[in-house]
């Protein structure tokens, strides 16, 4: 099937929290008759509802499904889940102004929600029995939760913008109460299969259920994969992602607002490098989606719609530039082992380690007799993963420790001599560089610093790879 000319957009929690003000600017705005049309939307779960659902991001702090999962107190999931109803609740109240449609919403809630509490009992109840084993269904259990958010946003959006005279269409493919089993790709056909863009504004859920299990691979990340699978399958000429900030050359908070670059324009090479250090424009499965089926990607703030945020795409860079600097901490798994050299089986073995403790590697250095990963996992993580060594190669000696890891990217840093101006930015500012690495590929450069020079490291490489280069450009004559 053809779509006529359109673009595939995603509005992510947080926005979508306000997106009472994004009425009058990313939906509506300006735009009246078919205009209106010709984009599709995916959103997200209204902020902190998948939290309440599953765990917190952060804190990790147990939700409903964490809670269900423990099962060390049946009234502490079932208390969990009815708090989620009511902020489900709260959420649609602060939004619709209508109370019809405020009814129809909290309807849809109760609807989701016991249907939810049933399952959940029924498969208690099922798991009694010594045959069944409550932790072969967890996931579907996991996929089930993180679903209702999605679900619950999509149809209060869809009523808001119904009340406003937009032909919204809820769409919903989070697979609730569907019998029959489907790809994701049919999934998303079944759900598209008879939509008219030229007319109709769908709303979609970021979560898709099918026969692949998004959490199985993405986990949390499933709603930007659906999203470039939604633009792939239908052949969107842009696929938008709308955050509440711009693509910038650094976190504002920490360099200023005066100091930072909008990016304006880069490559998903870029993307990935940003992605490998916590900093995710999109998540690189979805980068690899939409790059395969050349679609372009446009980051904008959801809140300056006049604003043409930035585009990713896979054209190379016109000229050497540092586009941005970012970091995260880490932490330094290092094996010493006297008798490596030349010996195969280190490196599968420390690799095959990481991946049974579902360690995120950020960067490896390595040399005769000693090899370093630097990982994005808490230090108790680490550890684990550093016994499991220790019992396998009894001589040798692993270590592990808290870090930062700060780098400079672009799409082309050859000739810029970022490597060697870093290292003078950084003793400038006294900030001990403890190791540094550069590739042949010159999108990126490493600087491995003390966990307390993370953000000094990023103002200090800022200041003079970016800041300092954009002062030297000469202004053009009026």
């Amino acid at each position: 099937m053809t779509f006529p000319t359109h673009t595939v957009e995603k509005i992510g929690g947080t926005s979508m929290s306000r997106v009472g003000e994004l009425l009058d600017t990313l939906f509506i705005g300006d735009r009246e008759g078919e205009a209106l049309y010709h984009r599709a939307f995916v959103v997200s779960a209204f902020a902190g509802i998948t939290n309440k659902l599953l765990e917190h991001k952060k804190s990790g702090t147990p939700g409903v499904y964490a809670l269900f999962a423990n099962d060390d107190d049946d009234h502490g999931w079932l208390d969990a889940l009815t708090e989620v109803g009511t902020a489900m609740r709260e959420a649609h109240g602060d939004i619709l102004e209508h109370p019809g449609d405020r009814s129809m919403a909290d309807e849809f809630v109760r609807e989701r929600i016991e249907g939810a509490r049933s399952c959940l009992f029924d498969l208690q109840r099922l798991c009694s029995y010594g045959h069944f084993r409550l932790s072969d269904h967890m996931l579907v259990i996991r996929e089930l939760l993180s679903g209702l958010g999605e679900a619950h946003s999509a149809f209060v959006t869809t009523l808001l913008l119904q009340r406003a005279g937009v032909n919204a269409r809820f769409i919903d493919l989070s697979g609730w109460r569907d019998e029959t089993e489907h790809t994701l790709s049919e999934r998303i056909a079944q759900g598209l299969g008879d939509v008219d863009l030229a007319t109709e504004m769908p709303i979609i859920t970021g979560y898709a259920q099918c026969t692949e299990g998004l959490m199985r691979e993405f986990d949390r990340g499933y709603s930007e994969v659906t999203f470039a699978r939604i633009a792939a399958y239908t052949g969107a000429a842009e696929a938008i992602i709308h955050k509440e900030f711009h693509l910038s050359s650094a976190d504002p908070k920490l360099v200023g607002e005066e100091a930072v670059r909008k990016l304006g324009h880069t490559n998903y090479d870029v993307a990935d490098q940003l992605s490998n250090l916590g900093m995710e424009a999109i998540h690189p499965k979805a980068a690899k989606t939409l790059r395969q089926a050349e679609v372009p990607l446009r980051v904008t703030n959801a809140f300056e719609p006049g604003d043409p945020g930035t585009l990713i795409d896979d054209q190379p860079a016109k000229e050497a530039n540092v586009e941005i600097v970012t970091g995260l901490k880490v932490v330094a798994l290092e094996l010493f082992e006297q008798d490596m050299v030349g010996v195969k089986g280190y490196d599968a073995a420390i690799l095959e380690a990481l991946k049974r403790h579902n360690v995120w590697i950020v960067s490896k250095t390595s040399n005769a007799n000693t090899i370093t990963h630097y990982v994005h996992a808490s230090l108790k993580v680490v550890r684990r993963v550093a016994r499991d060594l220790e019992e396998q190669f009894t001589s040798a000696t692993v270590s592990a420790r808290t870090l930062s890891l700060v780098s400079p990217i672009g799409r082309d840093l050859s000739g810029l001599k970022v490597l060697s101006r870093g290292l003078s930015a950084l003793e400038e500012a006294g900030i001990e560089v403890i190791a540094a690495h550069q590739t042949p590929r010159g999108v990126d450069v490493q600087f491995v610093l003390s966990s307390a020079d993370l953000e000094p490291g990023i103002t200090a490489l800022h200041r003079a790879l970016i800041e300092a280069t954009v002062a030297q450009v000469p202004k053009r004559a009026a």
